[in-house]
């Protein structure tokens, strides 16, 4: 953990400009599609399908807690299957990017009762960086409804993103999942390359005045 000293009241004073002190998320910004690979647990053992996804990701006004500062991006991911309307997967959250620490933040909520907190080192310029939460720990640490916790239990998780020359990017995400009728843990994977279909919206403190 950064050492922010002995002062925990103090608040810096942040830029109102999110996209300008986004760090390695500032090429994250905007709205964004693409078509990817889902592998999950069925009974029979692994199921494998293709899936079409939009990925929204807005500037926020920064925040602070006490002189810890994070720039941010609030997001929301919708996942179909091809040709299909009914929701695959549904997530919302947080990319945070937190400058004193050279360290990315993202928060994730799925309507399947689950939340996590993962977080990784990053450089300000990075172009290739992790998150990564692990069950059990007071911090970047797992939850999940009772149910899940029994059926499918996830006790680590990991997501890379890379930024690449084209303007895209891409993730490569891996939940392990511990089920009762497997001895191995299972890697529940997730990978996509998503392509812009908009820019982003100023947070509202960088937004111009009526």
């Amino acid at each position: 953990m950064f050492d922010y000293g002995t002062d925990i009241f103090t608040e810096p004073e942040p830029s109102p400009d999110t996209l300008a002190n986004l760090g390695p998320l500032r090429a994250l910004a905007g709205v964004w599609e693409g078509e990817g690979v889902d592998e999950h647990p069925v009974a029979e053992g692994r199921e494998r399908n293709a899936f079409v996804e939009r990925y929204e990701m807005q500037p926020i006004d920064a925040q602070t807690n006490g002189p810890q500062l994070f720039y941010g991006l609030r997001y929301h991911t919708h996942i179909v299957k091809p040709g299909e309307v009914e929701t695959f997967h549904d997530q919302v959250g947080y990319w945070l990017w937190e400058p004193a620490a050279q360290a990315v933040t993202m928060t994730l909520a799925i309507p399947r009762g689950q939340v996590l907190l993962a977080s990784g080192p990053a450089t300000v310029d990075a172009t290739d960086f992790e998150v990564s939460a692990t069950l059990g720990t007071e911090v970047h640490g797992i939850l999940s409804n009772p149910f899940l916790d029994r059926s499918f239990r996830t006790i680590g998780f990991r997501m890379t993103v890379t930024v690449h020359r084209d303007g895209t990017w891409s993730y490569d995400e891996e939940a392990r999942l511990q089920m009762p009728d497997r001895a191995d843990v299972f890697a529940h994977t997730d990978r996509n390359t998503l392509h812009r279909v908009a820019e982003p919206t100023p947070n509202p403190l960088a937004s111009p005045k009526p």
